[in-house]
């Protein structure tokens, strides 16, 4: 960090800001930008803006950027970043930024799958909310307000460590930011029992396109509507959320069971599909689908674990199971009781409660994610062909899978409660990743090739009319945004439909009437047009 007096540090920072060059058509004045922040920001400034020559500035900026593809060196860096300490920081940013035309991208665990929280072909700035992340949880009324750079790991240890009865239903990766993840709907283990992450949302904080905080209260209730799951940064930049806390039982259940092809996975999995959305909503099964080693012969196999959380004791999933599954051929050996936060830990890495603390995301490296809603059961011909592909990359580690049950608390909650719509009528979530590690653009077309390949093979099996995707888990295949001018709402139906269905259409009306000069926008930001 620079130090000095306020003075020459912003002299600093003008002198590299003459060295940045703006599109013509952009006007945007990074001289004045930088005085109004510096303005804004008074004796904090050393301590919340990073510019390019700041030592500091790319390992802020790589940290939390979680996908490999997007920290090259040809990769677009914002002009500036900023780590705002207070909320006055985050108005501070919103304002200049606006009145300079900088675009924002504000970015809370950096797992934006497309890098759209940190990258921009125009000139951008970073809202790195790393330093936004107080928790204050209050066991008594089951309420915890959450800033939106605190991580899910650290929510879950908050918790934890104030109550053992209490829980929040969220993603499965503890290294994810509140922001994000609970703005797009937010789903993970409990999702079954309790629904989103976003259904538990009770109050919020943002800043608005003009600078003003608002909570519940004033936003308005379309506008609460439109950030528990239709994207916050849409809208604004969320500062905090109040969230509904749950009970969960002192102790719950897991187990993960390996099954291979060579073990009858395929039927398995068959049988898998008509059980575990119509089961108990406390139990949920996923499978998280790989390619192996086979240990038996020569070559490889794919290999299926079945992971699996119950709110509740051993003996009543072990008859759970024996009677709705027992292909699956559970034992009492293969179950572990545990507290609710232990489980959490074990779905992730299987490490000690601690490692929820740590912010570093420990499977970096290059990939892309797509996905798909299943409506009715595949055939077992079906799932053949995905393994075929799935034996066609050449790494082993590269192609993953994994399919989420939905049902019980899913089928309760109306598609328009909430922005997110993918409710009822689904039998599981899919998820399909390929990572590398290698460098350059021939290895990143190879796999991308591959994923897609995979995409397309299913298409005839999944969601129809729109064939449905989910907005946190984004993708730029889907279409996207103009990125000058206006976008029309049938432009950009093409993919907001897919991600929304008919809450599309009141997102953007909610849209122009927060923000109808669209300061808030991105590659795949909610358009300001009126229907064409």
């Amino acid at each position: 960090m620079m130090k000095g007096s306020k003075c020459s540090y912003l002299l600093a920072l003008i002198s590299i800001f003459s060295l940045i060059s703006f599109p013509a058509s952009i006007h945007a004045s990074p001289h004045d930008f930088l005085y109004c922040l510096s303005s804004k920001l008074r004796n904090a400034t050393s301590q919340v803006v990073y510019t390019p020559n700041n030592p500091s500035f790319l390992p802020i900026l790589n940290f939390s950027a979680q996908n490999f593809r997007f920290t090259t060196p040809e990769t677009p860096k914002p002009v500036v970043i900023i780590t705002p300490l207070r909320e006055s920081h985050v108005q501070a940013a919103v304002i200049c930024s606006r009145k300079y035309n900088i675009q924002l991208r504000a970015r809370s665990g950096g797992h934006d799958f497309e890098g759209l929280s940190y990258v921009s072909s125009l000139p951008f700035a970073v809202l790195d909310l790393i330093k936004f992340r107080s928790i204050d949880v209050n066991v008594e009324k089951k309420w915890a307000w959450v800033q939106t750079g605190a991580q899910l790991g650290e929510v879950y240890y908050a918790i934890a460590n104030k109550s053992n009865t209490l829980g929040f239903p969220a993603g499965f990766c503890p290294t994810v930011g509140t922001g994000g993840h609970i703005s797009g709907g937010g789903y993970g283990a409990m999702v079954r029992k309790y629904g989103l992450a976003a259904d538990h949302v009770i109050d919020a904080r943002i800043v608005d396109v003009n600078g003003r905080i608002l909570n519940r209260k004033s936003m308005g209730e379309d506008l609460f509507w439109a950030i528990r799951g239709g994207g916050g940064a849409n809208f604004g930049v969320i500062l905090a959320w109040k969230l509904e806390l749950v009970p969960v039982p002192e102790t719950v259940t897991v187990f993960t069971i390996p099954r291979t092809l060579e073990q009858n996975l395929t039927n398995l999995i068959y049988k898998w599909q008509l059980f575990a959305n119509k089961a108990d909503k406390n139990l949920l099964i996923r499978i998280l689908i790989g390619n192996a080693n086979n240990t038996n012969q020569t070559g490889r196999t794919v290999r299926g674990l079945f992971s699996a959380l119950y709110l509740g004791r051993s003996e009543t999933l072990l008859a759970t199971m024996q009677k709705g599954f027992p292909e699956l051929g559970v034992t009492k050996s293969d179950l572990t009781e545990m507290s609710w936060i232990k489980s959490v830990a074990y779905h992730y890495d299987n490490g000690p409660v601690e490692s929820l603390l740590n912010r570093s995301y420990q499977y970096k490296r290059s990939y892309k994610i797509k996905a798909d809603y299943a409506k009715r059961p595949f055939t077992k011909q079906v799932f053949e062909g995905i393994w075929k592909l799935f034996k066609e990359e050449d790494d082993i580690n590269a192609p993953q899978m994994q399919l989420t049950p939905y049902g019980g608390r899913m089928d309760e909650i109306p598609p328009s409660e909430t922005p997110y719509p993918h409710r009822a009528g689904n039998l599981f979530f899919l998820e399909y990743n390929v990572g590398w590690v290698e460098g350059g653009q021939v290895a990143a077309q190879k796999h991308l090739s591959w994923i897609r390949k995979l995409y397309a093979y299913l298409a005839p099996y999944v969601s129809k009319n729109p064939r449905e995707a989910y907005v946190n888990y984004r993708d730029l295949d889907l279409g996207q945004n103009n990125l000058v001018g206006k976008t029309s709402l049938a432009q950009a139906s093409a993919w907001g439909y897919k991600y929304f269905l008919n809450n599309f259409y009141r997102l953007a009306r909610v849209k122009a009437l927060v923000d109808p000069n669209n300061f808030f926008r991105d590659e795949q930001s909610i358009p300001v047009s009126s229907p064409v």
